[in-house]
């Protein structure tokens, strides 16, 4: 099995595809291809129908997009909720994730080695935030917490959903977002987690520069 990612510093959707690969607890080899240089598409292209990242390939069956690789590698391991009520939620969450929240994406691109506090803060950046910020109460509050093995993820035990979220807790300690109560506790259970600092660090390693995602300097 091997998972092409982008640059761990800015691929949001790497991340999640690569948490959920890690969390699968499955065996994957991991090839990393910097993007926006000359030959990126093309190397990426190789492997990826989409000429996007992520994609996962499996005894050669390529699977690309982050949600489908989450899908698919759910169907090996347990990466969403056994209750049905929860893993429903679940895979709402992680839709809304999936296609939403378009003015903080653009706004806070994931940016790791940043540090952006005040930047992108607009209106319709502060109703996403919001509208997260509910997500992660209300998912702990409802599942995680009365989960049959209870824990402080947003279903119990990590998930696919966690991996969705997870840029976003990247993107809110950049830009200096810091949610009180439970989504505050979420979010530093999420920052914490060994495979979200093993990324970290990979991040702060790399050298390359994307001058269009280095929005605030």
């Amino acid at each position: 099995m091997k998972l092409i990612i982008g640059n761990k510093n800015y691929s949001s959707w790497s991340l999640r595809a690569w948490l959920a690969a890690r969390a699968s607890g499955l065996v994957f080899e991991e090839i990393r291809i910097p993007l926006f240089l000359p030959d990126s598409r093309e190397r990426i292209l190789s492997h990826s129908p989409s000429g996007k990242v992520p994609c996962l390939i499996d005894h050669g069956l390529s699977v690309w997009d982050s949600l489908a690789i989450c899908e698919y590698l759910a169907e090996k391991a347990p990466l969403w909720p056994t209750d049905p009520a929860a893993r429903a939620i679940a895979r709402s969450v992680s839709a809304e994730m999936h296609s939403g929240f378009m003015e903080l994406r653009r706004q806070m691109t994931m940016n790791i080695r940043k540090d952006y506090t005040g930047h992108g803060r607009t209106p319709a950046v502060d109703a996403d935030i919001v509208r997260i910020e509910a997500i992660w109460i209300d998912c702990r509050t409802r599942f995680g917490a009365k989960a049959v093995a209870p824990g402080p993820f947003l279903f119990g035990a990590f998930s696919a959903a966690d991996a969705m979220y997870a840029p976003l807790c990247f993107r809110f300690r950049t830009y200096g977002v810091t949610p009180a109560g439970a989504a505050g506790d979420y979010l530093a259970t999420m920052l914490a987690h060994p495979w979200m600092q093993e990324w970290d660090a990979a991040a702060r390693a790399e050298t390359e520069s994307i001058p269009a995602e280095d929005l605030y300097g």
